[in-house]
């Protein structure tokens, strides 16, 4: 009663994220629990070279994701889900989406996967002293004029899938802090696009005579809680096609997934860190201070409020993980069993545990797609043994979670170096969904305690729907931090698992063996 009354009369809060694999929605009622979700399954398509997803596609999912939201709610409570106080959207982080005058897409989307943008991301982090990933947004823009490609003369607003979705719904070009950390260097200081670098990359294409600056591009900078507009009547006809959703509606920031991360775990405060482990892999670590020199393999974004974050990220996780399950889906079915995929993925995980602590000797490559971080364009997922290596399911599941996160290890471990302090380092996303297996397999990773929360499993359109909460709902002058700590997550609970030096020694060997095999992985990649 109490949740139906809080929904009917619009007071929930919801958060959307278009993730890799995946569009959720969560509701969120009094208390910031979910109270209501729906999602809708899609999968990014390789053309012409270039990883992306149609807008077409985009559309229906969001549609379909929030239909069975309604559904939900309607289902649970007895209500139509009509107003909310506040909503906001998230999506994967980086890309390219360029649009001409009439919001209309210049070139496919181009997203977070691709590795093509090698020359642009080496030459902009040269000039700026900072580094610039090929997954950026400001690296694709000069990698399609390092081509030559004629649509960039045309440009009119260069954006991000989520900024893209709120531009669409609101008719604002705006921002959250943290997703524009991803297209273009940020001065915390001041919570916007760094000027000197602005005016660099505007010298350094001067030359082509384009009419637009970059300034007049990107999307305008906010901070969490800041005004992103309301729900335009156009855009609620987009999300909601029967009409029953209302126009006016207040919108958060809109973020990436990092942010959204940051977010569900909270780690926006200097000293905290979170692992968000799903299709892709990356850890956020909040600094106290700037690292001693640039690192090609560490981005540096920000938190939703603007403070400096360094980021490891790597595009491949639990992809290969995924795709054995079906294989083992398959031969359950063959075998005249009805799998449960949710059993499938236990099974997996819980034997994994039982693997032994170097995985057997085993060697496994989990890149479906390019690795920056160790320098491979594209990737060929691989198994590879000697022949005293003991294969067997517990070795080969230990190997698949200690390969989802091996990459992660490698930029993990300059962190390390530089001596970066972590109080509170949070899991959270589908590889933590079993309880302590993948804890325990990233705290030897990371060689540190690593905390799990009870939303462990709810990651980023949770986080995206704390962020439109804190929009709606803050008190004046209430720091996004004393939200989450007061408001969010009093009283969590949360488990902590300490790193055990046996685990801690396996997942080494693993990675000594699997950094020694990288030129195998190269040849793959050359010759198949």
């Amino acid at each position: 009663m109490e949740v139906r009354d809080y929904i009917a009369s619009g007071r929930a809060c919801l958060g959307i994220e278009l993730g890799s694999t995946r569009i959720k929605a969560v509701l969120i009622g009094a208390y910031h629990e979910p109270v209501a979700s729906g999602d809708y399954g899609w999968e990014n398509r390789l053309e012409d070279g270039v990883w992306t997803y149609h807008m077409s596609d985009v559309w229906a999912g969001l549609r379909a994701a929030y239909a069975a939201l309604k559904a939900d709610v309607e289902s649970r409570y007895g209500v139509k889900l009509t107003k909310m106080a506040a909503m906001g959207f998230s999506g994967m982080m980086h890309g390219y989406i360029a649009l001409d005058r009439s919001g209309e897409l210049l070139v496919p989307f181009r997203t977070w996967r691709n590795t093509i943008t090698g020359e642009a991301s080496e030459k902009l982090t040269a000039r700026f002293g900072f580094n610039i990933p090929q997954r950026w947004s400001i690296a694709h823009l000069y990698q399609a004029i390092l081509n030559g490609e004629e649509h960039v003369a045309d440009i009119d607003y260069l954006t991000t899938l989520a900024g893209y979705v709120h531009y669409k719904l609101t008719g604002r070009r705006v921002l959250g802090v943290g997703e524009a950390s991803g297209m273009f260097p940020i001065d915390s200081a001041k919570c916007g696009y760094d000027e000197a670098m602005l005016d660099s990359f505007d010298g350094l294409v001067a030359e082509k005579g384009y009419p637009w600056r970059l300034r007049g591009i990107l999307p305008e900078v906010l901070s969490a809680g800041e005004d992103a507009g309301c729900l335009s009547a156009e855009g609620a006809a987009l999300l909601d096609p029967t009409g029953e959703l209302e126009s006016g509606i207040p919108l958060a920031p809109p973020e990436g997934d990092a942010g959204t991360g940051m977010a569900a775990t909270n780690a926006v405060a200097e000293r905290t860190g979170n692992v968000s482990a799903g299709t892709s892999v990356f850890a956020m670590i909040v600094l106290e201070k700037a690292l001693s020199r640039v690192y090609p393999e560490i981005d540096m974004v920000t938190t939703p409020t603007g403070r400096p974050v360094a980021m490891v990220h790597c595009n491949n996780c639990t992809n290969e993980i995924n795709a054995w399950a079906e294989v083992f889906r398959g031969f359950l079915t063959a075998l005249g069993k009805k799998p449960d995929m949710n059993e499938v993925f236990t099974a997996m995980f819980s034997t994994a545990a039982e693997g032994e602590k170097d995985a057997g000797g085993l060697v496994l490559f989990n890149y479906l797609s390019g690795e920056p971080i160790t320098g491979m364009d594209e990737g060929r997922p691989m198994l590879a043994r000697s022949p005293e290596a003991r294969l067997s399911f517990a070795n080969f599941m230990r190997a698949q979670l200690y390969s989802a996160l091996a990459t992660l290890k490698i930029g993990l471990d300059i962190l390390a170096a530089e001596n970066v302090a972590v109080d509170r380092l949070l899991g959270h996303g589908g590889f933590f969904k079993t309880p302590e297996v993948g804890q325990r397999i990233l705290a030897a990773a990371a060689n540190s305690p690593v905390s799990v929360m009870t939303t462990a499993g709810e990651g980023g359109p949770w986080g995206m729907a704390l962020l439109a909460a804190y929009r709606a709902n803050r008190a004046e002058g209430q720091t996004l931090e004393a939200y989450l700590d007061e408001r969010v997550f009093a009283g969590q609970k949360v488990s902590t698992l300490e790193p055990e030096k046996a685990d801690v020694d396996g997942f080494n060997a693993f990675l000594a063996r699997y950094k020694a095999a990288l030129p195998v992985e190269k040849a793959a990649v050359n010759n198949i």
